[in-house]
C-alpha cells in the first residue's frame, strides 16, 4: 500500500467513524445493528444464559453510566417466560427479572437505570413495590444495587427454561430522557378474542363458531351435577358440631376447622378474584391501537370502561358474545354454577361484590380505607390525632352492611405488608418525610433515647401492634358476629409479630407461592400462635398462552392440574390448616395489569371464558378428598408436577 492509498484509507475510516457516531447520537443505533447476539437457553439446566462484552455490541457505549437514566435494548425473546437482564460493573453483577409482552416479536424496551442503582420505591405491599410496568414488557425488581460504573458486559440468563427458548439482542444505547418502548413487529400481539396472536397452541380459538361449540360443551357438562357432600353453606354433612348461626372456628380431635352457620365442619376451598370478564384487559389503548398491537378491537360500547377510556376488555366482549345483552347477570350465574359443579365453596379475596351479594356462596372480605395506602411502606400513622376515629369510620363502612350476613366468613385486615424485615429502612423513610407527621415526631422522640437497629424495630412493631388492636376493636364493635382472618402476609414474619397476631386475630393468614406448602413454617405458626391457618394465595402457570408462567412454573397445562392437587392436599394434611384460596379465577391480562404490569397464566378460566380442563378436574378430585385428608383417613396426593420450580432467587451462574 503506497502513501496515497494509506492516507485515503485513514480518511475513509475516519469518515465512517464520524458517521457511526452520528448514527449513535442522533438515531439511537450503531454499526452492529445488522448483527444479533443470541442466547439459546438449555432446558436441561437449572440456570442457563450467556454474557456479551458491551464493546462487541456497541463499541461507542460508555462504561460510566452515572449520567444516564435509561438503557434501551432492541431485543426479541421467543417465550413469555421471565428472564434476567444484568450488567457487570466495578461493584459486581447486578440484574433484574424481565418479561416481554410480545414473545417472538422484536421490541424496544427502555429499562430505567434506577432499578439497578437503588432499592425500589416503597409501596404498601410487595407486588406494588417489586413489579414495574412498561409498554412492551414488565420488570420484577431484585438482585444487587449499586453504582453503574465500569459497566463492561451484559448478562442474559433464565431459571428453569421451558422448551429451549432463545433471546436475541441487536442494539443497546444509553439515554438521559425516557426514549419510550416500541413494538417493532407486523403481526398484532393481541388477536380478536384477546388471546396471544404471536403464539399457537392446541386449545387456541380460531373462530367464533369454535368458541360457541366450546361454550355449549361446557354447559352440557355443568348440567351433570357433582356430589361433594356439602351442606347449604359448604360444610360437610357427615360432621356436625354446635351451630351458632355464623361461621366460627373449632378444634375437633386435634384438628382445626371452620364451622358453618348450621354447625357443619367446613374447610374453605376458595379462589381469589372471582369476577366475570377478567383476564382480557388491554390498557394504554391510545398507544396500542395505533401501533399494530391489536388485531381487532371490540365494537364501541362493549368492553370499554367509561371511567378509563384508554382500556378495553376482551374478557367482557367474549361474555357479550356468549350471553348477549344480559351478559352481566348471566355471567354471574355461570360463576355460581361452576363453583357448585367444581366443588369450590368459598369466594375468596378481591372478588366481585356483585357476585358476593348474590348470597349463594360463602365469602371473605378485605377491610379498606384504613390508611394503609397513605402510610410509609403501608405502615399506618397511628399517632395521628384522628387515627382512631378514621379507623372506626372505615371499618364501620365495610362491615356494617354485612354484620348479619350468614354467608360471610370474615374479614382480612390487609395484604402482604412490604416493610417486614426492612424496619430500619422504614424508619429512615419516615424520618425523611418532608411533612412533620405525627409518626415522624413520635419516632424522633423514641430514638432520642437511643438509635439502634433493635430500638427501630421495637418502634415499628409497637406501631403495628397499635394499628392491629385498633382495627380489631373496631370490627368487634360494629360486627361481633364474624371472624377476623388476619393479614395475608407475603412472608411469614418472625415470632414477635406472630405473638402480636396471636392476641388479635381468630385466624392467621399468609400467602405462599411455593411448589408445596412450607410445613416447617406452618408448624412454627401453630406453635407460636395456637391459631388455625389460612393460605390466602398460591398458584402455578406455564408459558404456552403468551403470558408469563406465574410465580410457580410447571411444564405444561396438564401439570398445572397436578400442581393444584399436590399443593392443596398437602396443605390440608396439616392439622392447623382450615382454608386455601387459589390465585386467581381468570388469567391475568395478556398485556399486563394496569397498575403493575403483571401478566400471569394463573387462571382457572381463560380470556375466552373457557375453563382449563386439567385445572377443573384437579379441583373436583381434590374437593372430594380434602375432608378425609384433613382427618387423616387419606394420605394427601403426592405426585409432584413436572418442571415445577418456585420463585426462589436464581443461583449464581458466573461466580459473581
Amino acid at each position: 500500500m503506497n502513501k496515497a492509498q494509506s492516507n485515503f484509507r485513514k480518511k475513509l475510516l475516519s469518515s465512517m467513524a464520524i458517521l457511526t457516531m452520528a448514527c449513535i447520537s442522533f438515531l439511537g443505533c450503531d454499526e452492529s445493528e445488522s448483527k444479533t447476539f443470541k442466547v439459546d437457553f438449555d432446558s436441561t439446566k437449572t440456570v442457563s444464559g450467556e454474557k456479551f462484552a458491551l464493546r462487541d455490541i456497541n463499541p461507542e457505549l460508555e462504561s460510566d453510566w452515572s449520567d444516564y437514566n435509561y438503557v434501551l435494548l432492541e431485543m426479541m425473546m421467543s417465550t413469555p417466560q421471565r428472564f434476567q437482564i444484568g450488567f457487570t460493573t466495578d461493584s459486581g453483577y447486578n440484574d433484574l427479572r424481565v418479561m416481554s409482552y410480545a414473545p417472538g416479536g422484536w421490541i424496544k424496551l427502555a429499562i430505567p437505570l434506577r432499578f439497578y442503582r437503588q432499592l425500589p420505591d416503597a409501596a404498601n405491599d410487595i407486588a406494588a413495590t417489586m413489579n414495574q410496568p412498561r409498554y412492551t414488557g414488565w420488570f420484577n425488581l431484585g438482585g444487587e444495587r449499586g453504582p453503574l460504573k465500569g459497566v463492561d458486559s451484559i448478562g442474559i440468563r433464565m431459571h428453569a427454561p421451558i422448551g429451549n427458548p432463545y433471546f436475541e439482542l441487536r442494539s443497546i444505547s444509553l439515554h438521559k430522557e425516557d426514549p419510550g418502548d416500541e413494538y417493532l413487529g407486523e403481526t398484532p400481539v393481541v388477536d380478536e378474542f384477546g388471546q396471544s396472536n404471536l403464539l399457537d397452541f392446541d386449545e387456541k380459538i380460531k373462530s367464533l363458531d369454535q368458541l360457541k361449540t366450546a361454550w355449549e360443551t361446557e354447559e352440557t357438562n355443568l348440567s351433570k351435577k357433582e356430589d361433594f357432600n356439602y351442606s347449604t353453606y359448604g360444610g360437610y354433612l357427615n360432621a356436625k358440631v354446635e351451630a351458632t348461626g355464623f361461621f366460627r372456628t373449632q378444634k375437633v380431635n386435634g384438628k382445626w376447622w371452620f364451622v358453618d352457620p348450621e354447625g357443619y365442619q367446613f374447610l374453605s376451598l376458595g379462589v381469589d378474584c372471582i369476577a366475570p370478564g377478567n383476564g382480557g384487559q388491554v390498557n394504554r389503548l391510545d398507544q396500542r391501537e395505533t401501533s399494530n398491537f391489536i388485531k381487532k378491537l371490540p365494537p364501541e360500547g362493549v368492553g370499554y370502561d367509561p371511567e378509563n377510556p384508554n382500556s378495553v376488555s376482551f374478557g367482557t366482549w367474549n361474555l357479550h358474545r356468549r350471553f348477549g345483552e344480559d351478559y352481566p347477570a348471566k355471567s354471574r350465574e355461570m360463576i355460581i354454577d361452576r363453583m357448585s359443579n367444581w366443588g369450590i365453596n368459598t369466594i375468596a379475596n378481591w372478588s366481585s361484590k356483585k357476585v358476593i351479594d348474590m348470597n349463594q356462596k360463602p365469602f371473605m372480605l378485605q377491610l379498606s380505607g384504613l390508611g394503609i395506602n397513605e402510610g410509609v411502606m403501608g405502615l399506618v400513622d397511628v399517632y395521628a390525632p384522628d387515627f382512631q376515629r378514621k379507623t372506626e369510620e372505615a371499618v364501620k363502612k365495610t362491615v356494617f352492611p354485612y354484620k348479619d350476613n350468614k354467608w360471610l366468613i370474615g374479614y382480612f385486615t390487609s395484604n402482604e405488608p412490604s416493610w417486614l424485615g426492612q424496619e430500619s429502612r422504614l424508619c429512615d423513610l419516615i424520618l425523611a418525610e418532608d411533612e412533620d407527621k405525627p409518626i415522624k415526631q413520635a419516632l424522633v422522640n423514641y430514638l432520642a433515647e437511643g438509635d439502634t437497629p433493635e430500638r427501630r424495630k421495637a418502634f415499628i412493631f409497637d406501631t403495628f401492634k397499635t394499628f392491629l388492636q385498633t382495627v380489631e376493636a373496631s370490627v368487634r364493635k360494629y360486627d361481633p358476629n364474624h371472624l377476623t382472618l388476619g393479614i395475608r402476609f407475603g412472608e411469614v414474619p418472625e415470632d414477635e409479630i406472630l405473638n402480636i397476631c396471636k392476641g388479635v386475630f381468630d385466624v392467621f393468614s399468609f400467602n405462599a407461592y411455593e411448589v408445596v406448602p412450607p410445613r416447617e413454617t406452618m408448624d412454627r405458626i401453630s406453635e407460636v400462635t395456637g391459631l388455625p391457618m389460612l393460605i390466602g394465595e398460591y398458584h402455578s402457570g406455564t408459558v404456552n398462552r403468551g403470558m408469563a408462567q406465574a410465580l410457580v412454573q410447571v411444564k405444561n397445562q396438564e401439570e398445572r392440574g397436578v400442581a393444584y392437587r399436590y399443593y392443596t392436599e398437602q396443605a390440608f394434611n396439616h392439622p392447623g390448616l382450615i382454608g386455601v384460596a387459589y390465585f386467581q379465577w381468570a388469567d391475568q391480562d395478556l398485556t399486563g395489569r394496569r397498575y403493575d404490569g403483571e401478566n400471569y397464566n394463573c387462571g382457572i378460566v381463560d380470556v375466552t371464558d373457557r375453563p382449563y380442563p386439567h385445572m377443573v378436574e384437579a379441583i373436583k378430585k381434590t374437593a372430594k378428598r380434602v375432608y378425609e385428608v384433613h382427618t387423616g383417613k387419606l394420605q394427601p396426593y403426592n405426585q409432584k408436577p413436572l418442571g415445577a420450580t418456585g420463585y426462589e432467587l436464581i443461583p449464581d451462574l458466573w461466580n459473581e
